[in-house]
């Protein structure tokens, strides 16, 4: 079982409470009945994601996260890449008047949820994501 944080040039960001959200996310994933076996946090820029946003998804707009699965199987241990804007989450913590920090975990946590199955595309999904959101951060 592995979770790392990784960043990506040229930033020079580094997340300040790794071992307290490694716990959380591990908790998250332990309440969700998910295992981990790797997964990997990349906090980049929003140039770096809007990159990985047009050569994988063909996607030409800037996103605050992008989730890969790379398990063979969905019944596998979770294993997987969340790459996170650090530029987006900034941004998007002073839209939303909130933290840095929360709306980083916010961000982490979603990436997690959709390694565990849950989706965004229907408004009833979005909804229930919000939903798994707003609870886990409520356990940090």
């Amino acid at each position: 079982m592995s979770i790392q944080f990784f960043t990506e040039d040229p930033l020079e960001y580094l997340h300040p409470n790794q071992n307290s959200s490694l716990k959380w996310l591990l908790a998250v994933a332990e309440k969700e009945g998910a295992d981990i076996e790797e997964l990997n946090y990349i906090f980049c820029t929003d140039d770096y994601l809007l990159e990985i946003n047009k050569t994988h998804l063909e996607h030409d707009y800037y996103t605050d996260v992008i989730t890969f699965d790379n398990r063979m199987l969905s019944t596998d241990p979770i294993a997987g890449d969340i790459f996170i804007s650090y530029d987006r989450v900034r941004e998007n913590a002073e839209d939303f008047e909130a933290s840095i920090d929360q709306e980083l975990a916010r961000v982490m946590v979603h990436g997690l949820l959709h390694l565990i199955g849950y989706g965004d595309k229907t408004s009833e999904q979005a909804s229930t994501m919000r939903e798994k959101e707003n609870y886990y951060l409520s356990l940090r």
